[in-house]
């Protein structure tokens, strides 16, 4: 089975190079929009080649530390990097793919909806499958190398955890700098529209929409994907010996196929409708995971009970992305409500965004919960890691999704400023709005991917310290508890205020410019596009450090200090509060972002009304916690239990 886990994985990376060469082919008549596309990919793979050279020392050091400590060695080192190394080449290759689709995206807008549509899913797509290939691939090479020792599985899914978090934090600071300045300067201080060329800060918030949404999302979904496997397979081991083993596999091979026939009906079908075409391509992989899951059951005694684990969490899945959707869509109450706020002004939009943000954790939690139990009455703790491969098994769909919205996002702002007809960019503005709901499915999806993944990693972690229990009258059980819950919190502040420092700087660069060069709002001067990319670049690579090190810090020191309970005790607490947080600002913060958009297209007086002010403010308020803290706690807490789990023999 392990090698035909591998056989799928190489098509599915296969694939995802044919589809970006193919992307490369396409010819960029219109000179602007290849230099406008130009400044766009420079500047994301600047930021790529400066993040990933801070990156090769962390993963040097900590390599070495693994090589050395006892119970690790030398071959968890090597899991580690190849788990590194696989994680980056993931997001290389999709942000590539992304920032050469962009461009060809508003070029065949030109020729109408179907054709961009399809170059921009194609884009994505290519993030999507290189996340699964890679994945399932490293998985497959650790397994078949070292059979009789599954922990080294563990190094392998460390790697891919580290440069996620990093990746995810840089990734949401530099987007949402330059974000936060464009809109501010931009367009409520300037009034000019969104993705103007006059203003400094646009080309890097077109970059931002790549380094978070694309490689950050991708690196985010391949720690999720890479760590419920290692996690099941750990488990399997315990439940059902060999049996289970290959179920995992199978389930892992099924759900990849399936992505790949998601992707290609997606493609092939003439796309009217953007949103149902994505719909159907989602639906249709997790209706085929299931029928093959059915079948794949007979590899075991108990092969229902095990295909019941699976379906609660694909269940979940679904629902969880239908509820984000619900909460961040304006086809729904909540979003036209927050809408209708602004017309009292920006308080009463962000009192009403908060609320929402509040209440949107309600129903996910409660599916979250219903999944877990029902889960764990199927198979047990196997069950649960089983429930978050189900869940995760067809992400190469998902991140498909995801990623199509940034490049679609990116497409109207080049069509904007290289001047294109007024008919391609109504075609970019539907694409993008399709794509603001899938980025918003897709958060909502990460996070409880994330829960159901620390829960199964929680389970690993506990075996592996021999632990059957938590003791909560324990008093070093509740002191690890209380600091897992402010971990949270305090890794939210950390990216918050990055965010805001670096917008701040940001602001002052684009207003000396505005008022040093009044050419540029003259249209006869050019923006200095390349001194924000760097202010932003700057900023990202220098704050997200400490967050990245208090994740991996944490619970080396809470477990050598006070034991192994209480690091159980800080893996539930910060699972607990880094979950309803993460769905609290990340609905809140698409809700927003939605509701400002919804006023652009005329409700409340439209584009430059006091309403359209209010919700600038409101979305400017939500950007870092949609895009930048809220998703890198999904990140936080998968990554203490993998530190906790690697590092477990020392705990002993």
């Amino acid at each position: 089975m392990e090698i035909s886990l591998i056989l799928v994985a190489v098509a599915a990376i296969a694939l995802a190079l044919i589809q970006g060469m193919d992307i490369r082919r396409i010819k960029v008549a219109d000179a602007k929009v290849a230099e406008i596309g130009g400044y766009i990919a420079d500047g994301a793979m600047a930021y790529l080649k400066r993040q990933y050279k801070v990156l090769a020392v962390f993963v040097v050091v900590l390599a070495v530390v693994l090589a050395v400590t006892p119970g690790l060695g030398v071959t968890t080192s090597m899991a580690f990097v190849l788990g590194a190394l696989f994680s980056v080449i993931a997001g290389f290759c999709g942000m590539k793919a992304a920032t050469s689709a962009n461009m060809r995206t508003t070029q065949a807008a030109g020729s109408g909806l179907e054709g961009a549509f399809r170059v921009a899913f194609s884009g994505g797509s290519v993030m999507g499958l290189m996340v699964v290939g890679l994945g399932a691939l490293g998985v497959g090479i650790v397994y078949i190398l070292n059979p009789d020792n599954l922990n080294i599985l563990t190094g392998f899914s460390l790697g891919a955890s580290s440069i996620a978090l990093f990746c995810r934090v840089g990734g949401g600071i530099y987007t949402k700098a330059a974000d936060v300045g464009a809109d501010l300067v931009g367009k409520v201080e300037a009034g000019i529209p969104e993705d103007d060329p006059r203003n400094p800060a646009v080309i890097a918030d077109n970059v931002g929409d790549n380094v978070g949404d694309v490689a950050g999302m991708g690196s985010d979904l391949f720690e999720s994907y890479v760590g419920c496997i290692v996690s099941a397979l750990l488990l399997a081991v315990v439940w059902g010996g060999q049996g289970a083993l290959l179920y995992v596999m199978g389930l892992v091979a099924a759900g990849i196929a399936s992505s790949i026939i998601g992707i290609l009906v997606v493609k092939l079908v003439k796309a009217k409708d953007a949103q149902f075409t994505l719909n159907m391509g989602t639906y249709l992989s997790s209706i085929l995971l299931v029928a093959v899951t059915f079948f794949l059951g007979g590899l075991l005694e108990n092969g229902i009970s095990a295909f019941g684990a699976v379906v609660s969490g694909i269940i979940a899945g679904l629902l969880i992305g239908k509820l984000t959707e619900i909460y961040t869509s304006d086809q729904y109450k909540p979003v036209k409500e927050i809408a209708a706020a602004c017309d009292t002004g920006a308080a009463t939009n962000i009192l009403s965004g908060l609320s929402y943000g509040m209440l949107s954790t309600t129903w996910p939690i409660l599916v979250l919960a219903a999944a877990t139990l029902a889960a764990y009455f199927f198979c047990g703790d196997f069950g649960i890691a089983l429930a978050a491969v189900g869940m995760l098994a067809t992400v190469g769909m998902v991140i498909s999704v995801d990623a199509y919205g940034p490049v679609a996002d990116n497409a109207g702002g080049i069509a904007e400023m290289s001047g294109q007809p007024e008919s391609v960019r109504e075609i970019t503005d539907h694409l993008d709005s399709v794509g603001n709901t899938t980025a918003a499915i897709g958060k909502g999806f990460s996070i409880g991917s994330a829960a159901l993944t620390a829960l199964a990693l929680f389970a690993s972690y506990a075996i592996a310290v021999d632990l059957e229990s938590i003791d909560i009258l324990n008093p070093r059980v509740m002191a690890g508890l209380l600091i897992g819950g402010m971990l949270s919190f305090l890794f939210s502040a950390l990216a918050i205020s990055a965010v805001s420092r670096a917008a701040n700087k940001m602001i002052d660069e684009v207003r000396r410019q505005f008022k040093a060069f009044p050419g540029i709002m003259a249209g006869t001067e050019k923006p200095d596009y390349a001194k924000c990319v760097d202010i932003s670049t700057q900023a990202a690579i220098h704050e997200m450090i400490l967050p990245g090190l208090i994740a991996i810090i944490s619970p080396l020191a809470v477990g050598f200090l006070l034991g192994k309970e209480a690091l159980a005790g800080l893996l539930a607490g910060a699972t607990i509060t880094g979950v309803l947080v993460a769905i609290m600002m990340a609905n809140a913060g698409g809700a927003w972002d939605n509701a400002k958009k919804y006023i652009e297209g005329g409700f409340g007086g439209g584009k430059g009304s006091d309403s359209h002010k209010a919700a600038v403010i409101g979305d400017t308020v939500g950007d870092p916690l949609k895009d930048t803290a809220g998703p890198s706690i999904n990140i936080l807490i998968k990554l203490m239990s993998m530190v906790a789990l690697v590092f477990a023999p020392l705990f002993l």
